[in-house]
């Protein structure tokens, strides 16, 4: 041969291509034996089709391949959304027939679609708890400034209730009975008489059984602070009006 590869004579170009083999890599589809290069063109061709099926594959399109829906069953994507097993908080009630939709739609498999309503479960059902308790403090706090004649006679009661709360009271009980409406009335019935000796810790030791006690526990059940459960409401504070008979309670 030449020096000059552009002097090469046909000859010389033809004995060359004789010698060149088809990579390791390159599957026999696409390498054309006779001119010794890659069909370039049938290559492109096959990539397309991939990217067109993978696409299909991953945003839920090709309904009714079978190739599509081969691969969908192997990743673990049932044949629609009604087939999804999902375990959901009671809370939550059950699987959302449109959210399992969207699901199968963008081809989420039985596992992802599981941890979907787990994060839902973990993230969105204490924020909700929050926002209803919030509520619920708001709601409790406009009964206490209407019955105490406003937001300016209010303030000077509640400060007055937490001075002496701090003082006389385990933090505990304070957080307890400052809670809720009926608990502030008791605990300023409690003032005003000079304070409740088995509330306190003074005075003398505390049976196990004591009513203010199990007015506490009641009132720290979420059924009471959360559920707003009437029944458990009436009886907490038909506790306290046993204990304060001459407190009002609005």
């Amino acid at each position: 041969m030449t020096d000059s590869l552009l002097t090469a004579s046909p000859r010389e170009v033809a004995d060359a291509a004789d010698g060149v083999d088809k990579p390791a890599w390159l599957p026999a589809k696409f390498w054309d034996s006779k001119k010794a290069d890659v069909r370039v063109e049938t290559l492109a061709k096959a990539y397309v089709e991939l990217e067109n099926r993978l696409h299909a594959l991953t945003s839920g399109g090709g309904k009714g391949d079978p190739k599509l829906d081969k691969v969908r069953a192997a990743m673990g994507v049932p044949g629609s959304p009604d087939a999804y097993r999902i375990t959901v908080n009671p809370v939550l009630g059950g699987p959302d027939g449109e959210v399992n939709r969207r699901l199968h739609q963008a081809g989420f498999t039985e596992a992802q679609a599981q941890v979907v309503y787990d994060l839902a479960a973990e993230r969105l059902l204490p924020a909700a708890e929050a926002m209803a308790a919030d509520f619920e403090a708001d709601r409790q706090l406009a009964r206490l400034v209407e019955h105490f004649g406003g937001e300016e006679a209010w303030g000077e009661v509640s400060r007055q209730l937490l001075t002496w709360g701090q003082a006389n009271l385990p933090p505990g009980v304070l957080d307890a009975l400052s809670g809720t409406f009926e608990g502030v009335l008791a605990l300023k019935g409690m003032m005003e008489k000079g304070g409740e000796p088995g509330l306190m810790g003074t005075g003398g030791p505390r049976p196990a059984s004591a009513r203010e006690d199990e007015l506490k526990a009641m009132m720290r059940d979420p059924r009471y602070w959360r559920d707003r459960d009437p029944a458990l409401i009436d009886k907490v504070a038909q506790g306290f009006k046993r204990l304060y008979p001459g407190q009002s309670q609005g």
